[in-house]
């Protein structure tokens, strides 16, 4: 008799643990209060550093625009927007090598020497700076900012 009841204590004992790991009682309704990301992540950094860069905050500028390359390194823009960052710090090191990034990602595109000769200018390279701005303005098609930029440099 003793037998049968220890028997049947663990059918019984078994019996709960299976019925335990079942998951008919689980909820399966989505969620909605994590929204997906965006495919390009560094777009919201890019943003915000172009924010950044409009309001004069330029190491807040640089910050975002460095983390949007780290998190897409073939973005163009946002290689541009580091490297005027760079210049605006007076980081000009720094700028030489974003601009050289931005060369390889996008070419000698006449608004990058544009930059590139802005930055010269703000480095007192006036030789340098002029070469690059006219070189610039010769593939221009609004000249404009070249133009204003060759003004500083008679300016200086």
């Amino acid at each position: 008799m003793r037998h049968r009841t220890l028997t049947a204590m663990a059918a019984m004992a078994a019996v709960l643990m299976i019925s335990g790991c079942t998951s008919s009682n689980v909820d399966t309704t989505k969620t909605t209060a994590i929204q997906p990301t965006a495919k390009d992540v560094s777009a919201s950094d890019l943003e915000q550093g172009k924010a950044q860069f409009r309001e004069a905050n330029y190491g807040l500028a640089e910050k975002h625009f460095r983390k949007a390359v780290e998190l897409k390194a073939d973005n163009a823009e946002a290689w541009m927007g580091l490297a005027a960052s760079y210049d605006e710090l007076g980081r000009f090191d720094f700028a030489d090598r974003a601009y050289g990034q931005l060369l390889k990602v996008a070419g000698r595109k006449p608004q990058i020497v544009n930059n590139m000769g802005y930055s010269q200018l703000l480095r007192g390279n006036k030789k340098k700076a002029r070469a690059l701005l006219l070189e610039a303005k010769a593939h221009m098609a609004d000249q404009t900012v070249v133009d204003a930029n060759l003004a500083l440099l008679a300016k200086s």
